[in-house]
């Protein structure tokens, strides 16, 4: 089982390709019809806000980070450093249009343009004042290092729950268990459930096994084997404290050591190539989701997704009867566009993406594409 790094403020990744969109159109804004319909003039950036919310408001697809970076470069060296209380003013001159930044805290205008007036800045770093977050990470945060997908069932070999101190089957937060198996010194596990398999939508083939997260433990004391006799040992399990539970853990559920924490400090963009897929399925026991919900999707690294990636949601066009045919002629109606899901965790084969937008439910076997 393998586990991503996590990444240390500030070093958000940015794209070679992400940073040249971002120069290109600094030089000459956007064309106005890249806006959004109804892109404010002025907009203060507040407590909340997300830097996919912001891009939403100016530009007709969030995803395009890039552009919105790129209308400010001059003032906004680090995209990702935005704070609220900054004023963000929207210039249209030629059929195309900027963004500059509002002034600090005294009001002053600019004096590239002293005809704009500008509201108060909030100073970074003044009263412990943090930039805003890219993307509504309080969603994903839990499932960076809960949703996991193996390639084979390879939690059948790993340490397993044999009992607690009493008779129960199912333990709660803060119970003692005791567990058996290969066990190094390591005081921080995760339990898991048994997996089950994922299977692709169209070949119906196997594309790894995802097992179900059930919580935490503390390693708090090894086991022991003593020998009785020639062919006879005593066996102590080693003991372990659960420290917190997403549903009850039970007898016979598997101990991962748990991986170092991954803060998932990343920024949307759209593929670069043409990409088609399908939901697998919606995380948890859900049979339909809407926003922010949890999907699998049946392609991963071997198809070149990558974590940030925004991808479209699109749903099947139904089955009717053309009842103005006298022959009453069967039509499947066309693929509708119904939402976006940001792809967050990448296996091999399956990928884990938030739902952003939806219409309508979400559902296995609902497509999804570059936006």
């Amino acid at each position: 089982m393998t586990s991503t790094p996590g990444l240390a403020e500030p070093a958000f990744p940015i794209s070679g390709k992400q940073r040249e969109t971002a120069q290109q159109v600094s030089k000459a804004g956007v064309p106005l019809s890249e806006l959004a319909q109804d892109a404010p003039d002025t907009y203060t950036v507040k407590a909340g806000d997300t830097l996919w919310g912001i891009s939403t408001l100016f530009l007709k697809g969030p995803w395009r980070w890039p552009e919105l970076w790129g209308m400010n470069m001059d003032q906004v060296r680090n995209p990702h450093l935005i704070y609220p209380g900054q004023m963000l003013v929207l210039l249209k001159a030629g059929g195309r249009a900027q963004l500059k930044m509002g002034r600090s805290v005294d009001g002053a205008a600019s004096a590239e343009d002293p005809t704009l007036k500008y509201g108060p800045r909030a100073r970074p770093g003044v009263l412990g004042i943090s930039p805003i977050a890219t993307i509504p990470m309080h969603l994903i945060r839990p499932f960076l290092n809960e949703a996991v997908v193996l390639e084979s069932n390879e939690l059948e070999a790993a340490p397993r729950i044999v009992a607690g101190r009493d008779a129960r089957s199912f333990f709660g937060r803060g119970d003692t268990v005791y567990v058996r198996g290969n066990i190094p010194d390591i005081r921080d596990w995760r339990l898991f459930r048994m997996p089950k398999p994922l299977y692709d939508p169209d070949s119906k083939e196997i594309l790894g096994f995802e097992a179900a997260y059930v919580g935490a433990a503390e390693y708090t004391r090894r086991g022991e084997v003593t020998p009785l006799d020639d062919e006879h040992e005593e066996i102590v399990p080693a003991t372990f404290a659960l420290t917190s539970l997403r549903q009850e853990a039970g007898i016979g559920d598997r101990l991962v050591p748990a991986p170092k924490a991954d803060d998932g400090n990343f920024m949307p963009h759209a593929p670069t190539e043409p990409m088609t897929g399908r939901v697998i399925s919606l995380y948890g026991e859900a049979m339909a989701g809407g926003q922010f919900h949890i999907v699998a999707i049946n392609r991963g690294q071997k198809d070149a997704v990558e974590r940030g990636h925004v991808l479209a949601l699109w749903r099947a066009g139904a089955k009717v009867t053309d009842k103005t045919d006298p022959a009453h002629a069967e039509l499947r109606l066309p693929d509708e566009s119904h939402g976006h899901v940001l792809i967050f965790r990448v296996f091999d084969r399956v990928s884990y993406g938030l739902i952003l937008s939806a219409q309508t439910p979400v559902r296995a076997g609902d497509l999804v594409t570059q936006p």
